[in-house]
């Protein structure tokens, strides 16, 4: 059982969802080689465990559009202005909701300074696997926001949620964050002071 745990921590492999999540599977999927470094377990049981990936800073934000939590239809063009820090997640990923309080901390302290924090599931049930999620935990300061096509991660294409990507007020890509990270953390931390002051 021991050994089970550091499997279960784990970034979730986007190549072997649940049976129910079958669209999230990626095919020909590859890690991204350049521009990238890597960040070690910053908690000692091992749940946070990412990489940094600036290879694709500049480029500008899709304009997919997605499910607000009230059902309607968003994009990131609809936050312009605001740094933005859009996460990709979903209920059956371990190492997903491990990071979900530390983000709440973040969307709590910076979210009245105008950064949007997007939490966006890529659970194929879309708004009905997001929101009862939402409703069980307290995470006050985060929305259930939905991506049932999937649209985010096939752009992205990291091949492992969680995956976050954190863009300028101009909306241009700063930094990816493949895996889960301890939003509370100094390194974090120097990502959205860099997102807030661009």
């Amino acid at each position: 059982m021991i050994l089970l745990l550091p499997a279960a921590l784990a970034a979730c492999d986007r190549q072997s969802p649940p049976k129910e999540q079958a669209n999230a599977a990626l095919p020909g999927e590859v890690p991204a080689t350049t521009g990238e470094a890597t960040g070690g377990a910053t908690k000692k049981d091992g749940a946070f465990d990412y990489r940094l990936d600036r290879s694709k800073a500049g480029t500008p934000a899709p304009d997919f559009a997605f499910q607000d939590p009230q059902g309607g239809e968003k994009t990131l063009q609809d936050f312009a202005g605001k740094p933005l820090l859009v996460n990709l997640w979903a209920t059956w990923c371990a190492p997903c909701i491990a990071e979900m309080p530390t983000l709440d901390r973040i969307a709590a302290t910076y979210g009245p300074k105008g950064l949007a924090v997007l939490t966006i599931s890529q659970d194929n049930q879309g708004l009905k696997a997001a929101m009862p999620f939402f409703a069980k935990h307290d995470l006050p300061h985060l929305k259930g926001w939905a991506d049932p096509e999937n649209q985010f991660g096939f752009h992205y294409a990291t091949g492992l949620l969680p995956t976050t990507v954190i863009y300028d007020r101009q909306g241009k890509e700063m930094v990816r964050v493949i895996g889960a990270m301890d939003w509370k953390g100094p390194e974090a931390k120097a990502l959205i002071d860099a997102a807030m002051a661009s």
